[in-house]
């Protein structure tokens, strides 16, 4: 957590963090309604007037800009604002929700009327109105408006600069992509219990996109990155940087041949390619799967479920990432939870009902997509840590396989925690040098017999740019990933050749 101290700007001093979030919540989400934390209590206390075993509120402000730049020009430029509260009651194990776009008494009240329905005793009852009390939180990342920190005129240039440092770099560059977005986002959480939470999420994100041709042959590359921050940090460096990424990518996957099939050693590199980590191992540790048995890792803690030397962690606390938070979407500060340690599987991901219902403390990772739906737990950035290995050591340690550095798509079956992924740039390796770039390169496997099998971990640990997106039952909330370089034997890869 960052260290706070009052400032003095010339004209006033600085409130700290969680009450200048407080603030602002309520200047955006309550006072623009005739509401006070009054009125909060008074819907909770409409939902609590029903046996229920827990029941909260949440307001949510958020405006998003996005432009987009393809065939030399910015050709489309979007701009939304979206606000609401969503209202929910849980009884045991059932959970009864209601949302509205209406921020108001009345909208509340009826919510709560609503949902309060959930509970099996229908009988009123008087209840005490709880003390507020202000939620603890982290200061992870400036509560300011990524959107105003640049104007049009300079997003479009921005953008510009992208097509124009891409076509440049080689004239097999036929065609470039790029896309600027921004995000602000306020959310606000009042619980039964009377706790009051805030947070002002910033978000952007660059994306990077080009095509190459050779010879009637085609090959993408693609490259981008983004946090909590303002839209100066997308520097001329940083924008050169994911330029030379895309073009390289494209350039050496034109020379790609068709990747080989079968049982073989996997080295993945740093970065990016702990998406698989977020698939293979995250989805499978998330509460509610293991409450209700249906993963892999279910009834596991203490075992042995991958190799010594694994550690993984799940991390909302890293300063400025994309898949940070100050608190969770219940109003839980963010944590450092380490899920896996040293290859023995310490324990899960937690949101309010799973933990009440397994009878453990919330680990921070209660999110939602946005007001209109409900909480579940959900990873924030989930990355392995790093061994003692030089990575040229590592690649060097192939006889015949595969060193893959970047990945498409994938998908896991939590159940059998079976996953498929494909490679977008790998390379194919003998006696320790890399041969040539493969094309069509999809690793299979399962979860918990994949982590068993990790050999040699890298000393080269390392985050990915800030592109994440995790979608699970129909929601997206952006996530962190990352590993070291990594070793893996006998991984099935299914090929083109």
């Amino acid at each position: 957590m960052r260290a706070w101290q009052p400032a003095y700007n010339g004209n006033m001093i600085s409130r700290e963090p969680t009450i200048e979030r407080l603030a602002t919540a309520r200047q955006l989400l309550l006072e623009p309604f005739g509401l006070d934390e009054t009125h909060l209590s008074r819907a909770l206390a409409e939902i609590r007037a029903h046996q229920v075993d827990d029941a909260d509120l949440y307001f949510q402000y958020t405006r998003a800009e996005g432009w987009s730049l393809e065939e030399g020009i910015v050709k489309t430029g979007s701009f939304s604002i979206d606000q609401g509260v969503g209202v929910r009651a849980v009884s045991g194990e059932k959970t009864a929700f209601a949302y509205s776009d209406d921020i108001s008494l009345a909208s509340l009240l009826d919510a709560a009327h609503a949902v309060r329905a959930i509970s099996g005793n229908h009988q009123e009852r008087k209840v005490r109105i709880p003390k507020a009390k202000v939620a603890p939180s982290r200061s992870l990342y400036p509560g300011l408006d990524p959107i105003a920190t640049m104007d049009s005129t300079e997003k479009v240039a921005l953008l510009g600069k992208v097509e124009t440092l891409a076509r440049g770099k080689d004239p097999r560059i036929v065609q470039v992509m790029a896309g600027l977005a921004s995000e602000y986002d306020v959310v606000m959480v009042a619980r039964a219990d009377g706790t009051l939470a805030a947070d002002v999420r910033p978000l952007v994100r660059l994306s990077v996109t080009v095509i190459a041709e050779q010879s009637g042959r085609r090959e993408v590359g693609s490259s981008g990155g983004g946090g909590r921050f303002g839209l100066a940090y997308f520097s001329d460096a940083q924008i050169a940087e994911y330029v030379n990424e895309a073009v390289d990518q494209a350039l050496v996957n034109l020379e790609s041949r068709p990747a080989p099939a079968g049982e073989m050693t996997v080295v993945l590199g740093p970065g990016w390619p702990g998406v698989l980590l977020h698939e293979a191992v995250g989805h499978g540790l998330e509460g509610d799967f293991n409450r209700k048995g249906s993963s892999a890792f279910s009834d596991r803690i203490g075992q042995r479920v991958a190799a010594k030397g694994v550690t993984i962690l799940d991390d909302g606390t890293l300063a400025d990432r994309r898949g940070s938070l100050n608190v969770d979407d219940e109003g839980c500060p963010s944590q450092a939870n380490v899920l896996i340690e040293d290859g023995i599987l310490k324990g899960y991901i937690q949101d309010a009902l799973n933990a009440r219902l397994m009878g453990v403390k919330p680990t921070g990772n209660g999110r939602r997509e946005s007001y209109a739906h409900l909480p579940m737990p959900r990873m924030t950035n989930t990355y392995m840590l790093g061994g003692d290995k030089d990575p040229q050591e590592i690649i060097a340690s192939i006889k015949k396989g595969l060193y893959a550095t970047n990945f498409g798509g994938g998908q896991v079956d939590i159940t059998s925690g079976k996953f498929v992924f494909s490679a977008s740039q790998a390379y194919w390796v003998e006696n320790g040098k890399i041969q040539y770039p493969v094309k069509g390169a999809t690793l299979v496997g399962n979860g918990p017999e994949c982590m068993k099998k990790v050999s040699l971990i890298g000393n080269d640990m390392r985050l990915d740019s800030g592109v994440g997106t995790c979608g699970k039952e129909g929601q997206s909330v952006p996530v962190g990933v990352g590993q070291p370089t990594m070793r893996i034997d006998g991984l099935t890869v299914g090929g083109t050749a």
